[in-house]
Protein backbone atom coordinates (compact mmCIF):
# COMPACT_ATOMS: atom_id res chain seq x y z
CA UNK A 1 0.00 0.00 0.00
CA UNK A 2 0.86 3.74 -0.85
CA UNK A 3 -1.26 5.64 1.05
CA UNK A 4 -1.44 5.30 5.02
CA UNK A 5 -3.23 7.22 7.60
CA UNK A 6 -2.35 6.90 11.19
CA UNK A 7 -5.01 8.10 13.85
CA UNK A 8 -5.61 7.66 17.80
CA UNK A 9 -8.39 5.44 18.68
CA UNK A 10 -8.46 7.36 22.36
CA UNK A 11 -8.59 10.71 23.69
CA UNK A 12 -4.97 11.17 22.22
CA UNK A 13 -1.49 10.70 23.65
CA UNK A 14 -1.53 7.20 22.29
CA UNK A 15 1.77 7.22 21.08
CA UNK A 16 0.99 7.75 17.77
CA UNK A 17 4.36 10.17 16.94
CA UNK A 18 6.84 6.96 17.32
CA UNK A 19 4.29 5.08 15.27
CA UNK A 20 4.33 7.94 12.65
CA UNK A 21 8.00 8.09 13.23
CA UNK A 22 8.75 4.08 12.51
CA UNK A 23 6.73 4.43 9.55
CA UNK A 24 8.39 7.58 7.89
CA UNK A 25 11.52 5.24 7.33
CA UNK A 26 9.14 3.94 4.14
CA UNK A 27 7.32 6.77 2.79
CA UNK A 28 8.54 9.23 0.65
CA UNK A 29 5.85 12.59 2.28
CA UNK A 30 4.67 12.77 5.37
CA UNK A 31 1.38 14.70 5.68
CA UNK A 32 -0.25 16.90 8.94
CA UNK A 33 -3.69 17.46 8.10
CA UNK A 34 -5.81 18.95 11.04
CA UNK A 35 -5.27 20.12 14.18
CA UNK A 36 -2.51 22.65 15.51
CA UNK A 37 0.12 23.24 18.34
CA UNK A 38 -2.04 22.04 20.84
CA UNK A 39 -1.52 18.44 19.80
CA UNK A 40 2.34 17.18 19.99
CA UNK A 41 4.11 14.13 19.27
CA UNK A 42 6.97 13.05 21.23
CA UNK A 43 9.61 10.63 19.77
CA UNK A 44 12.86 9.29 21.09
CA UNK A 45 15.67 8.99 18.88
CA UNK A 46 19.16 7.37 20.39
CA UNK A 47 17.74 8.31 24.01
CA UNK A 48 17.27 11.95 22.56
CA UNK A 49 14.00 13.70 22.65
CA UNK A 50 12.19 15.59 20.29
CA UNK A 51 8.56 16.65 20.88
CA UNK A 52 6.59 17.77 17.77
CA UNK A 53 3.96 20.33 17.71
CA UNK A 54 3.31 21.17 13.88
CA UNK A 55 6.03 19.85 11.81
CA UNK A 56 5.08 16.51 10.69
CA UNK A 57 7.13 13.68 12.71
CA UNK A 58 8.84 12.71 8.98
CA UNK A 59 11.21 15.53 10.04
CA UNK A 60 13.63 13.43 11.78
CA UNK A 61 14.58 11.43 8.73
CA UNK A 62 17.01 12.86 6.08
CA UNK A 63 15.21 13.83 2.74
CA UNK A 64 11.75 13.27 3.66
CA UNK A 65 9.22 15.89 2.22
CA UNK A 66 6.88 16.84 5.36
CA UNK A 67 3.43 18.78 4.33
CA UNK A 68 1.32 20.79 6.49
CA UNK A 69 -1.90 20.56 4.97
CA UNK A 70 -5.06 23.01 4.81
CA UNK A 71 -6.79 21.38 7.58
CA UNK A 72 -4.74 22.96 10.15
CA UNK A 73 -4.13 25.48 11.87
CA UNK A 74 -0.69 27.28 12.25
CA UNK A 75 0.71 29.58 14.83
CA UNK A 76 3.35 31.35 12.50
CA UNK A 77 5.51 32.07 15.08
CA UNK A 78 5.52 29.04 17.07
CA UNK A 79 6.39 26.94 13.30
CA UNK A 80 9.01 29.09 12.57
CA UNK A 81 10.66 28.79 15.89
CA UNK A 82 9.81 24.64 15.74
CA UNK A 83 11.60 24.98 12.20
CA UNK A 84 14.37 26.55 13.59
CA UNK A 85 14.52 24.10 16.66
CA UNK A 86 14.97 20.97 14.55
CA UNK A 87 17.63 23.21 12.36
CA UNK A 88 19.86 23.14 15.25
CA UNK A 89 19.18 19.99 16.76
CA UNK A 90 18.55 17.54 13.90
CA UNK A 91 19.73 19.19 10.87
CA UNK A 92 16.36 19.27 9.16
CA UNK A 93 16.71 21.14 5.78
CA UNK A 94 13.07 23.40 6.03
CA UNK A 95 13.10 22.86 1.80
CA UNK A 96 11.47 19.62 2.66
CA UNK A 97 8.66 21.27 4.24
CA UNK A 98 5.38 22.73 2.70
CA UNK A 99 2.78 24.45 4.21
CA UNK A 100 -1.26 24.92 2.49
CA UNK A 101 -1.89 28.35 1.58
CA UNK A 102 -5.40 27.52 2.59
CA UNK A 103 -4.24 27.02 6.11
CA UNK A 104 -5.59 28.85 8.70
CA UNK A 105 -3.60 31.13 11.10
CA UNK A 106 -3.47 31.43 15.04
CA UNK A 107 -3.41 34.54 16.11
CA UNK A 108 -2.09 36.25 19.64
CA UNK A 109 -6.30 37.21 19.89
CA UNK A 110 -7.21 33.64 19.60
CA UNK A 111 -5.11 32.59 22.36
CA UNK A 112 -6.02 35.52 24.56
CA UNK A 113 -9.85 34.44 24.11
CA UNK A 114 -9.28 30.41 24.46
CA UNK A 115 -7.57 31.01 27.80
CA UNK A 116 -9.65 34.35 28.75
CA UNK A 117 -13.14 31.72 28.37
CA UNK A 118 -11.45 29.26 30.47
CA UNK A 119 -10.71 31.21 33.60
CA UNK A 120 -14.51 32.61 33.48
CA UNK A 121 -16.13 29.17 32.75
CA UNK A 122 -14.12 28.21 36.01
CA UNK A 123 -16.04 24.69 36.94
CA UNK A 124 -17.74 24.21 33.77
CA UNK A 125 -14.20 24.68 31.69
CA UNK A 126 -13.91 22.02 28.96
CA UNK A 127 -10.23 21.97 29.82
CA UNK A 128 -8.59 23.36 26.61
CA UNK A 129 -4.53 23.96 26.23
CA UNK A 130 -5.06 27.44 25.95
CA UNK A 131 -3.60 27.45 22.46
CA UNK A 132 -6.48 29.65 20.54
CA UNK A 133 -7.32 26.25 18.78
CA UNK A 134 -10.82 26.75 18.82
CA UNK A 135 -11.55 30.55 18.90
CA UNK A 136 -9.01 29.85 15.10
CA UNK A 137 -11.01 27.36 14.07
CA UNK A 138 -14.48 29.20 14.77
CA UNK A 139 -13.00 32.61 12.85
CA UNK A 140 -12.50 29.67 9.99
CA UNK A 141 -16.07 28.78 9.91
CA UNK A 142 -16.85 32.52 10.46
CA UNK A 143 -15.15 33.01 7.21
CA UNK A 144 -13.23 36.05 9.23
CA UNK A 145 -9.81 33.77 9.44
CA UNK A 146 -6.78 34.60 7.89
CA UNK A 147 -5.60 32.30 5.66
CA UNK A 148 -1.46 32.39 4.55
CA UNK A 149 -2.35 33.01 1.41
CA UNK A 150 -3.43 36.34 2.89
CA UNK A 151 0.34 37.12 3.30
CA UNK A 152 0.90 37.96 -0.54
CA UNK A 153 -0.48 41.24 -0.11
CA UNK A 154 0.64 42.41 2.90
CA UNK A 155 -1.29 45.70 2.68
CA UNK A 156 -4.96 43.81 2.99
CA UNK A 157 -3.78 41.35 5.37
CA UNK A 158 -2.86 44.06 7.37
CA UNK A 159 -6.24 45.88 7.45
CA UNK A 160 -7.89 42.47 8.04
CA UNK A 161 -5.66 41.81 10.71
CA UNK A 162 -5.94 44.89 12.11
CA UNK A 163 -10.18 45.22 11.60
CA UNK A 164 -10.38 41.56 13.53
CA UNK A 165 -8.17 42.62 16.50
CA UNK A 166 -10.64 45.49 17.40
CA UNK A 167 -13.38 43.18 17.11
CA UNK A 168 -11.90 40.72 19.68
CA UNK A 169 -10.56 43.59 21.49
CA UNK A 170 -13.71 44.61 22.03
CA UNK A 171 -15.26 41.22 22.94
CA UNK A 172 -11.96 40.37 25.61
CA UNK A 173 -13.31 43.55 27.36
CA UNK A 174 -16.55 43.66 27.11
CA UNK A 175 -17.63 39.96 27.79
CA UNK A 176 -14.64 38.38 29.27
CA UNK A 177 -13.14 40.99 31.17
CA UNK A 178 -9.94 40.23 29.95
CA UNK A 179 -6.93 42.42 28.96
CA UNK A 180 -7.08 43.62 24.89
CA UNK A 181 -4.40 42.23 22.84
CA UNK A 182 -1.70 44.91 21.31
CA UNK A 183 -2.76 44.82 17.65
CA UNK A 184 0.27 47.06 16.28
CA UNK A 185 3.07 44.26 17.64
CA UNK A 186 1.11 41.54 16.03
CA UNK A 187 1.64 43.65 12.40
CA UNK A 188 5.33 44.35 13.24
CA UNK A 189 5.66 40.45 13.98
CA UNK A 190 4.16 39.16 10.71
CA UNK A 191 5.39 41.94 8.85
CA UNK A 192 9.35 41.10 10.29
CA UNK A 193 8.69 37.22 9.73
CA UNK A 194 6.87 37.50 6.71
CA UNK A 195 9.32 36.54 4.23
CA UNK A 196 10.54 33.59 5.98
CA UNK A 197 6.83 32.11 5.44
CA UNK A 198 6.51 32.89 1.96
CA UNK A 199 8.86 30.28 0.81
CA UNK A 200 6.74 27.44 2.04
CA UNK A 201 3.29 28.04 0.63
CA UNK A 202 2.37 26.08 -1.70
CA UNK A 203 -0.53 24.27 -3.10
CA UNK A 204 -0.42 21.03 -1.07
CA UNK A 205 -3.57 19.45 -2.62
CA UNK A 206 -1.87 19.09 -5.94
CA UNK A 207 1.45 18.55 -5.20
CA UNK A 208 0.13 15.91 -2.77
CA UNK A 209 -2.59 14.51 -5.82
CA UNK A 210 0.45 14.47 -8.26
CA UNK A 211 2.90 13.11 -5.49
CA UNK A 212 0.49 10.16 -5.21
CA UNK A 213 -0.30 9.23 -9.12
CA UNK A 214 3.70 8.93 -9.77
CA UNK A 215 3.84 6.46 -6.84
CA UNK A 216 4.83 8.12 -3.76
CA UNK A 217 4.46 6.71 -0.32
CA UNK A 218 2.43 9.10 1.58
CA UNK A 219 1.66 8.95 5.16
CA UNK A 220 -1.00 11.32 6.86
CA UNK A 221 -0.27 12.32 10.52
CA UNK A 222 -3.42 12.29 12.93
CA UNK A 223 -2.95 14.42 15.85
CA UNK A 224 -5.16 13.93 19.09
CA UNK A 225 -7.44 11.05 18.98
CA UNK A 226 -10.85 9.64 17.99
CA UNK A 227 -12.90 10.55 21.39
CA UNK A 228 -11.77 14.38 20.79
CA UNK A 229 -13.19 14.15 17.52
CA UNK A 230 -15.51 17.47 17.07
CA UNK A 231 -18.18 15.30 15.48
CA UNK A 232 -17.56 11.54 16.97
CA UNK A 233 -15.92 12.60 20.36
CA UNK A 234 -17.26 13.36 23.97
CA UNK A 235 -18.85 16.21 23.13
CA UNK A 236 -18.57 19.08 23.71
CA UNK A 237 -15.04 17.92 25.73
CA UNK A 238 -13.76 17.50 22.33
CA UNK A 239 -11.04 19.35 20.02
CA UNK A 240 -12.28 21.52 17.38
CA UNK A 241 -11.53 19.44 14.39
CA UNK A 242 -12.49 15.88 13.10
CA UNK A 243 -9.32 13.98 13.89
CA UNK A 244 -10.55 10.53 12.34
CA UNK A 245 -9.45 9.38 9.44
CA UNK A 246 -11.61 11.52 6.70
CA UNK A 247 -10.32 14.52 8.04
CA UNK A 248 -7.56 13.40 5.78
CA UNK A 249 -9.75 14.16 2.50
CA UNK A 250 -11.37 17.96 3.98
CA UNK A 251 -7.37 18.63 5.34
CA UNK A 252 -5.48 18.00 2.01
CA UNK A 253 -7.56 18.37 -0.75
CA UNK A 254 -7.31 14.57 -1.75
CA UNK A 255 -10.65 12.41 -2.43
CA UNK A 256 -11.14 9.35 -0.89
CA UNK A 257 -9.84 7.12 -3.26
CA UNK A 258 -6.72 8.49 -1.79
CA UNK A 259 -6.20 6.46 0.84
CA UNK A 260 -5.31 2.42 0.90
CA UNK A 261 -5.10 2.07 4.89
CA UNK A 262 -5.74 3.13 8.35
CA UNK A 263 -3.76 1.91 11.29
CA UNK A 264 -5.11 3.21 14.62
CA UNK A 265 -3.04 3.64 17.56
CA UNK A 266 -4.24 2.62 21.23
CA UNK A 267 -2.57 2.27 24.29
CA UNK A 268 -2.60 -0.63 26.55
CA UNK A 269 -4.83 1.02 29.07
CA UNK A 270 -6.38 4.42 28.45
CA UNK A 271 -5.88 8.28 29.23
CA UNK A 272 -7.18 12.00 28.89
CA UNK A 273 -6.09 15.17 29.53
CA UNK A 274 -8.99 18.03 30.99
CA UNK A 275 -12.53 17.56 31.61
CA UNK A 276 -15.39 14.95 29.94
CA UNK A 277 -16.15 11.73 30.70
CA UNK A 278 -13.86 8.60 31.28
CA UNK A 279 -15.88 5.00 32.37
CA UNK A 280 -13.08 3.07 32.74
CA UNK A 281 -10.90 6.20 35.02
CA UNK A 282 -8.73 4.44 38.13
CA UNK A 283 -7.32 6.52 41.07
CA UNK A 284 -5.01 6.36 43.98
CA UNK A 285 -1.20 4.21 43.85
CA UNK A 286 -2.25 2.62 40.75
CA UNK A 287 -3.18 5.21 38.58
CA UNK A 288 -0.13 7.46 40.32
CA UNK A 289 2.37 4.14 39.47
CA UNK A 290 0.73 4.55 35.72
CA UNK A 291 1.43 8.02 35.07
CA UNK A 292 4.92 8.00 36.40
CA UNK A 293 5.82 4.92 35.00
CA UNK A 294 4.34 6.25 31.59
CA UNK A 295 5.11 9.49 31.72
CA UNK A 296 1.85 10.61 30.77
CA UNK A 297 1.99 14.28 31.54
CA UNK A 298 0.94 16.36 27.94
CA UNK A 299 3.80 16.74 25.57
CA UNK A 300 2.26 20.20 24.66
CA UNK A 301 0.83 21.61 28.27
CA UNK A 302 2.54 19.62 31.05
CA UNK A 303 -0.74 18.69 32.54
CA UNK A 304 -1.28 15.41 34.24
CA UNK A 305 -3.16 13.04 32.24
CA UNK A 306 -6.06 10.71 33.69
CA UNK A 307 -5.91 7.07 33.70
CA UNK A 308 -8.20 4.36 32.70
CA UNK A 309 -8.23 0.62 31.96
CA UNK A 310 -8.68 -0.36 28.41
CA UNK A 311 -12.01 0.84 27.00
CA UNK A 312 -13.04 -2.18 24.20
CA UNK A 313 -16.13 -0.44 23.84
CA UNK A 314 -14.59 2.98 22.13
CA UNK A 315 -12.06 1.02 20.56
CA UNK A 316 -14.88 -0.82 18.46
CA UNK A 317 -16.41 2.63 18.06
CA UNK A 318 -12.87 3.92 16.62
CA UNK A 319 -12.75 0.85 14.53
CA UNK A 320 -16.00 1.74 12.64
CA UNK A 321 -15.96 5.67 12.13
CA UNK A 322 -11.99 5.38 11.10
CA UNK A 323 -12.48 2.50 9.08
CA UNK A 324 -9.44 0.56 10.68
CA UNK A 325 -7.06 -2.07 8.93
CA UNK A 326 -4.93 -2.81 11.55
CA UNK A 327 -3.95 -1.52 15.40
CA UNK A 328 -0.99 -0.69 16.88
CA UNK A 329 -0.96 -1.30 20.53
CA UNK A 330 1.18 0.96 22.55
CA UNK A 331 3.02 1.27 26.02
CA UNK A 332 2.63 -2.59 26.62
CA UNK A 333 5.80 -2.12 28.83
CA UNK A 334 3.91 0.31 31.47
CA UNK A 335 1.67 -2.67 32.67
CA UNK A 336 4.30 -4.75 33.81
CA UNK A 337 3.59 -5.70 37.41
CA UNK A 338 -0.01 -5.33 37.64
CA UNK A 339 -1.97 -8.05 38.09
CA UNK A 340 -4.66 -8.43 37.06
CA UNK A 341 -5.16 -6.46 34.31
CA UNK A 342 -8.66 -5.08 33.45
CA UNK A 343 -10.40 -4.82 30.63
CA UNK A 344 -13.51 -3.09 29.49
CA UNK A 345 -15.76 -5.00 27.55
CA UNK A 346 -19.11 -3.45 27.54
CA UNK A 347 -21.21 -0.74 29.10
CA UNK A 348 -24.30 -1.20 31.74
CA UNK A 349 -26.70 1.82 31.21
CA UNK A 350 -29.93 1.90 32.77
CA UNK A 351 -30.14 -1.49 33.48
CA UNK A 352 -29.27 -2.82 29.94
CA UNK A 353 -25.48 -4.07 28.71
CA UNK A 354 -24.07 -2.36 25.75
CA UNK A 355 -21.67 -3.49 23.52
CA UNK A 356 -21.56 -0.04 21.59
CA UNK A 357 -21.69 3.39 23.34
CA UNK A 358 -25.70 3.74 24.46
CA UNK A 359 -27.45 6.28 22.40
CA UNK A 360 -25.85 10.11 22.73
CA UNK A 361 -22.42 10.78 23.99
CA UNK A 362 -23.48 11.96 27.66
CA UNK A 363 -24.58 8.89 28.00
CA UNK A 364 -20.79 7.90 28.36
CA UNK A 365 -20.90 9.83 31.70
CA UNK A 366 -23.49 7.59 33.26
CA UNK A 367 -22.66 4.57 31.81
CA UNK A 368 -20.72 1.56 34.44
CA UNK A 369 -18.05 -0.47 32.82
CA UNK A 370 -18.04 -4.27 32.43
CA UNK A 371 -14.49 -5.22 33.07
CA UNK A 372 -13.60 -8.90 32.37
CA UNK A 373 -9.91 -9.60 34.41
CA UNK A 374 -6.57 -10.97 32.94
CA UNK A 375 -3.47 -12.38 34.16
CA UNK A 376 -0.66 -10.07 34.24
CA UNK A 377 3.12 -10.41 33.76
CA UNK A 378 6.31 -9.26 35.46
CA UNK A 379 8.84 -9.95 32.80
CA UNK A 380 10.71 -7.08 31.45
CA UNK A 381 9.31 -6.33 27.65
CA UNK A 382 12.16 -4.07 26.35
CA UNK A 383 13.81 -6.62 24.31
CA UNK A 384 10.69 -8.00 22.70
CA UNK A 385 11.24 -7.63 18.66
CA UNK A 386 8.77 -10.10 17.87
CA UNK A 387 5.30 -11.28 19.34
CA UNK A 388 7.05 -14.85 20.34
CA UNK A 389 9.44 -12.59 22.26
CA UNK A 390 6.43 -11.34 24.50
CA UNK A 391 5.08 -13.33 27.79
CA UNK A 392 2.26 -15.60 27.51
CA UNK A 393 0.01 -13.48 29.33
CA UNK A 394 0.93 -10.72 27.75
CA UNK A 395 0.57 -12.43 24.32
CA UNK A 396 -3.19 -13.24 25.14
CA UNK A 397 -3.89 -9.59 26.20
CA UNK A 398 -2.75 -8.39 22.83
CA UNK A 399 -4.25 -11.16 21.52
CA UNK A 400 -8.05 -10.02 23.96
CA UNK A 401 -8.09 -6.74 23.05
CA UNK A 402 -8.02 -7.72 18.52
CA UNK A 403 -10.49 -9.93 19.32
CA UNK A 404 -12.47 -7.02 21.40
CA UNK A 405 -12.00 -4.62 19.14
CA UNK A 406 -12.54 -6.47 15.93
CA UNK A 407 -9.23 -5.32 14.08
CA UNK A 408 -5.54 -6.84 13.49
CA UNK A 409 -3.14 -6.45 15.48
CA UNK A 410 0.14 -4.72 13.20
CA UNK A 411 1.74 -3.71 15.66
CA UNK A 412 2.55 -3.80 19.48
CA UNK A 413 4.91 -1.06 20.94
CA UNK A 414 7.23 -2.59 24.01
CA UNK A 415 9.44 0.93 25.30
CA UNK A 416 9.71 4.46 24.12
CA UNK A 417 12.83 4.33 21.83
CA UNK A 418 11.66 3.96 17.93
CA UNK A 419 13.30 1.03 18.01
CA UNK A 420 11.32 -1.06 20.80
CA UNK A 421 8.53 -2.12 18.31
CA UNK A 422 7.12 -4.92 17.37
CA UNK A 423 5.87 -5.05 13.77
CA UNK A 424 4.15 -7.75 12.89
CA UNK A 425 2.41 -5.98 10.00
CA UNK A 426 4.02 -3.13 8.02
CA UNK A 427 1.13 -1.14 5.92
CA UNK A 428 3.55 0.11 3.39
CA UNK A 429 5.65 -3.48 3.03
CA UNK A 430 3.83 -6.48 1.69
Amino acid sequence: MNTVAVVGTQWGDEGKGKIIDLLARDADIVVRFQGGNNAAHTIVVDGEKFILRLVPAGALHPGKVCVIGNGAVVDPLALLGEIDDLKKRRGFNPKNLMLSYEAHMVMPYHRAIDRAREARAGKRAIGTTGFGIGPAYEDKMARTGLRFDDLSNFKLFEDRLRRNVTEKNAYLKAVLKAKPINGAQIVEAMKRERRHLLPYLCDTGEYLASAIADGKRVLFEGAHGTMLDIDHGTYPYVTSSNCIASGAFSGTGLGPHSLEAVLGISKGYTTRVGAGPFPTEISGYLADSLREEGGEFGSATGRPRRIGWYDAVLGRLSARVNGLWGLAVTKLDVLTGIDPIKICVGYQFKGKRYETVPLGRHSIEASKPIFEELPGWTEHLSDARQLSDLPANTRRYVDRIAELVGVQVAMVGVGADREATIVVKNPFTP
